[in-house]
């Protein structure tokens, strides 16, 4: 039985460079020696290809190195369950995790590697005031504990002042590691659709130019008018924001089409010269609607969409006749004859609930136009006030117009509406509770993870001092996740208010990143007595059995929504997770006479549910009573099959 200590690859998000250094020996073995790569014959295999000069194309900054190596250092944290915070724990497959997206990104690739569809973010824009995840650290998890106030003499979240000297060089290390990391996830067919300000829009196109190759990627820039009464700057008032969108560069089709705007009568009319009705001789002729606003001829657009008012004329028998006419009253003609609107029309029949006549001679859906321009990508109306209509004053600047990033989910998974959607900047939670809203729409499954630091409040600012009084009313901790997680909760309500039979799933548990339950070696020389006593349990004190058994569910590279079933053997508790992939007996003792039972039950579990691949079977060390329990138990399960046994 072989035992898991702090240090074992089992104990730590994946080796990315361990692992790119295998791929590179498969491919040129003759480049290493003694395990290490002689880049000299590298070079000499690679001929040509090395660019050799001083001056490359891309972009640099100080601290890039250090991103680098910050994204390919593994991470030795956990993700601790939170039962008690999250909506559905048993039933739900969503993920709400609170803690530094770098750690927790790493902690993913396990489990998530090449799975996620779509990811969605929007990062925080470089205005000077934003919050800077600091980089310079070693330890991600102590620092991440001390950035948040977890610890005590904890440093301060800094934010990044044009002043500081570095003010896109910080931003930028910041985002690199994130953007590296979250390419491991997406699959082969993913797509990324990153949200950002004029400030940094140029460096994070350069940026994903990096991660995602040209070549192997295609990069499309949309704007979004988010703020149509404009933010006034010295000489621009800025009304939109921008968007990259990344997707393989393959030539398949990887954005849907998207409906086209509802029309008035005016878009049907033809305009500039020879638009009037003299023009034409069959271009001159109403439509024809019904008193209940029902196709009566051809054509199927409410009486409210037509204007001008003049171009409706009501007839004694309730119908309304649409002409092509001009507010002025001036007769203008149609841009289609007569016959071949009625040709068309008799062709599709008389279909209720198309929008407009013009989807006769046009699909009701494009491809995604590059300028997005509609009210309900408003971020005051449908960011702000609607966040504040659930749970009042967030703290939150401007969230994103829930609409916006519904479209934008929709134009990355329609083709898939059982997938995951990620985002790893989740603020107040719009993209989860878009994902709901979809789901609802077409009946989707799709799956949302949403990753928020538990940045502490600055009660300076007016809102985040009501958003602090806010969690302090509900005795809840005082930092932005938990406002994430309470909208998460009031936005399923809302999507069920109205239609209390959605079938969709609107839960999510909660998770918070901490440092491993396996606990390291420490030699306390002034107390070598105690270290020793301490060291006889690998497990952290405090932890529980769920915290211990989730972090088997990472490190083995499990679905953390997995199912488990726990039956009682021997008097002990005994998990299943995934069907048998993975048994877990975490019991703190194990007495020589449990062991046959114990034993034999695991195995006969194993045979019942029969798993497709090896399954794994863990104990926990220190619960064996001795080594000949450890050595007998072991014995029986490799009797019946069962060989990768561990212990922690």
């Amino acid at each position: 039985m072989q035992k898991i200590i702090a240090g074992d690859p089992e104990t730590r998000s994946p080796d990315i460079v361990a692992h790119n250094l295998t791929k590179l020996q498969t491919l040129f073995p003759e480049a290493f020696t003694e395990g290490k790569v002689d880049f000299e014959v590298l070079r000499q295999l690679l001929g040509d290809a090395i660019d050799h000069s001083e001056e490359k194309y891309g972009i640099n900054w100080h601290g890039k190195r250090r991103a680098r190596q910050l994204a390919l250092t593994p991470s030795t944290g956990t993700l601790r369950p939170c039962p008690d915070d999250s909506v559905d724990w048993e039933t739900t497959q969503n993920l709400m995790i609170e803690g530094d997206n770098l750690e927790v990104l790493k902690l993913l690739q396990k489990s998530y590697s090449g799975k996620v569809k779509a990811i969605y973010i929007d990062p925080p824009y470089n205005t000077g005031r934003n919050i800077i995840y600091p980089n310079d650290y070693a330890d991600g998890i102590t620092t991440y504990l001390e950035l948040t106030g977890q610890v005590e003499d904890g440093r301060k979240l800094q934010s990044n002042p044009e002043t500081g000297g570095r003010f896109h060089a910080n931003w930028l290390s910041m985002i690199y590691p994130r953007l590296l990391l979250a390419k491991y996830l997406l699959r082969k067919d993913g797509i990324l659709f990153c949200t950002i300000d004029e400030n940094e829009h140029a460096t994070l196109s350069l940026v994903l130019k990096e991660v995602f190759t040209e070549g192997a990627y295609e990069h499309a820039y949309i704007s979004i008018v988010h703020n149509p009464r404009g933010q006034q700057g010295k000489n621009v008032s800025y009304v939109h924001e921008s968007a990259v969108i990344v997707y393989p560069a393959d030539r398949k089709k990887y954005l849907a089409d998207v409906l086209k705007e509802k029309v008035d009568s005016r878009n049907l009319r033809d305009s500039g010269t020879e638009s009037d009705r003299t023009d034409a001789r069959n271009c001159f002729y109403p439509f024809i609607l019904s008193a209940e606003g029902q196709i009566a001829s051809v054509g199927n657009v409410p009486p409210d969409d037509f204007h001008p008012e003049s171009a409706n004329v009501l007839q004694a028998d309730g119908t309304l006749e649409v002409w092509p006419m001009t507010d002025a009253g001036v007769e203008k003609k149609w841009r289609y004859a007569r016959g071949s609107v009625e040709r068309i029309w008799n062709k599709l029949g008389a279909k209720p609930g198309r929008k407009s006549i013009q989807i006769i001679f046009h699909k009701d859906s494009g491809t995604m136009r590059s300028v997005w321009k509609n009210a309900k990508y408003d971020a005051s109306e449908y960011g702000t006030k609607l966040v504040e209509s659930l749970i009042g004053p967030s703290g939150f600047t401007f969230p994103k117009s829930l609409w916006a990033v519904y479209d934008s989910i929709k134009l990355m998974t329609a083709d898939d509406p059982d997938c995951i959607v990620l985002d790893f900047f989740a603020g107040s939670g719009t993209t989860t509770h878009a994902v709901w809203e979809l789901n609802k729409e077409d009946g989707g499954s799709r799956r949302s993870i949403a990753v928020q630091l538990p940045q502490p409040f600055d009660e300076r600012d007016r809102d985040q001092r009501l958003a602090a009084e806010f969690c302090r009313s509900r005795d809840r901790p005082e930092n932005v996740a938990e406002i994430t997680k309470e909208r998460l909760r009031r936005a399923g309500i809302s999507v069920l208010r109205g239609n209390p039979r959605v079938a969709s799933d609107l839960g999510f548990r909660v998770f918070k990143l901490d440092t491993s339950n396996i606990r390291t070696w420490d030699p306390a020389p002034d107390d070598l007595d105690g270290a020793l006593l301490a060291g006889l349990d690998h497990i952290e004190p405090g932890r529980t059995e769920q915290d211990i058994l989730y972090e088997l569910l990472l490190k083995l590279g499990l679905d953390l929504c997995v199912p488990i079933e726990t039956r009682t053997i021997a008097g002990k508790s005994v998990h299943s997770v995934g069907a048998g992939t993975l048994f877990a007996c975490l019991d703190e003792a194990i007495a020589r006479e449990d062991v046959e039972e114990l034993a034999l039950g695991i195995a006969d579990w194993h045979d019942a549910l029969a798993p497709a691949g090896e399954s794994t079977v863990v104990f926990r060390d220190s619960a064996f009573v001795d080594d000949v329990a450890k050595t007998n138990l072991a014995a029986i399960l490799e009797q019946r099959g069962l060989r990768n046994i561990r212990s922690l």
